[in-house]
């Protein structure tokens, strides 16, 4: 019989409705992988960062029997630099095994609780400057969209709890499943870049270009050797005039982002084919087998062959 993993989502004072109600939407599209419950820290409704409060079927003793604990957003003026008791009570009970994972703001009450010492973490771009004055023995990475680091997950703002639950999804069960539930969901199953693309800063004047079909393009061709200057040609713009509209859009540089493409197609094969390694190199534009084994490893730590071990026993 599947296995099903169960995900407790804690509902704190002054939660983002919107936020608290992604990991059931995203896990619940998951074909039955997934059981998803929500409680608070006392089994009582808590009150929303909007015009109304929400009534939960849980108290904080269902964490313990989490094997996947996500805490919800809260509003700003919910945010301390330590627990209320009731809230740190209720984080006792997560198991140590637990995958501990934060949206939004959240990254503050894990950081609260200690959970993101000495670990590399993001949050909300808008509350950087004063994550780092509460917590500064946390490696906060804000150019980010989400951070895996191991057993603790955390992620930017708002629909950024999107992409790190597709993200989970995905490390679980493959590229199949989180492209389908993301259709499902009608989101992108992946998105480019960090939250540097969202960042306030001046409208681009009127009738400025876009890279988006340049981005375009080199999906469709990334099997080819794929220059700077092919994409801004395609792109009608002169290199340097490419390269910052590219770095203002997507939040990365150009040749960081064909990587980033490369290995995410590279992971989608060596999911869902038996081709050899040197042929998937190949077909997603990296020169060798070797080349490929070192971006995947940059990117998460592991091999060609132990990735592909781990969802074929997961097939």
């Amino acid at each position: 019989m599947r296995r099903v993993e169960r995900i407790v989502v804690l509902a704190l004072e002054g939660v983002y409705p919107f936020e608290l109600g992604i990991p059931s939407r995203i896990f619940g599209a998951a074909d039955g992988r997934y059981e998803v419950l929500t409680c608070s820290v006392d089994g009582r409704p808590v009150r929303s960062n909007a015009d109304f409060s929400i009534t939960v079927e849980h108290g904080p003793e269902v964490l313990a029997t989490a094997d996947t604990v996500v805490v919800a957003s809260v509003a700003q003026p919910y945010i301390t630099a330590e627990l209320p008791p009731e809230v740190a009570a209720a984080l006792a009970f997560i198991r140590p095994d637990a995958r501990i994972v934060s949206i939004c703001t959240a990254a503050f009450v894990l950081a609260a609780a200690g959970l993101l010492d000495g670990r590399k973490a993001t949050t909300h771009w808008q509350v950087v400057d004063r994550f780092r004055r509460m917590f500064p023995h946390v490696d906060l990475d804000p150019d980010v969209l989400f951070v895996d680091d191991g057993r603790v997950l955390t992620s930017a703002g708002a629909a950024s709890g999107v992409d790190v639950c597709l993200h989970i999804v995905r490390t679980d069960h493959g590229s199949e499943l989180a492209n389908a539930v993301a259709r499902r969901c009608v989101v992108p199953p992946f998105r480019d870049g960090g939250q540097a693309q969202y960042i306030e800063q001046p409208v681009p004047q009127h009738g400025a270009a876009s890279t988006a079909g340049a981005r375009s393009w080199a999906l469709e061709h990334l099997d080819e050797s794929l220059a700077l200057a092919d994409l801004a040609r395609h792109a009608g713009m002169s290199l340097r005039t490419f390269a910052r509209r590219f770095q203002e859009e997507v939040g990365v540089s150009p040749g960081r982002w064909l990587i980033q493409q490369r290995v995410a197609r590279a992971r989608h094969l060596l999911e869902s084919t038996d081709l050899p390694v040197d042929q998937i190199a190949g077909e997603v534009g990296f020169a060798t087998g070797a080349s490929l084994r070192q971006h995947l490893h940059t990117a998460i730590g592991v091999s060609p062959q132990a990735y592909r071990r781990t969802f074929q026993a997961a097939r």
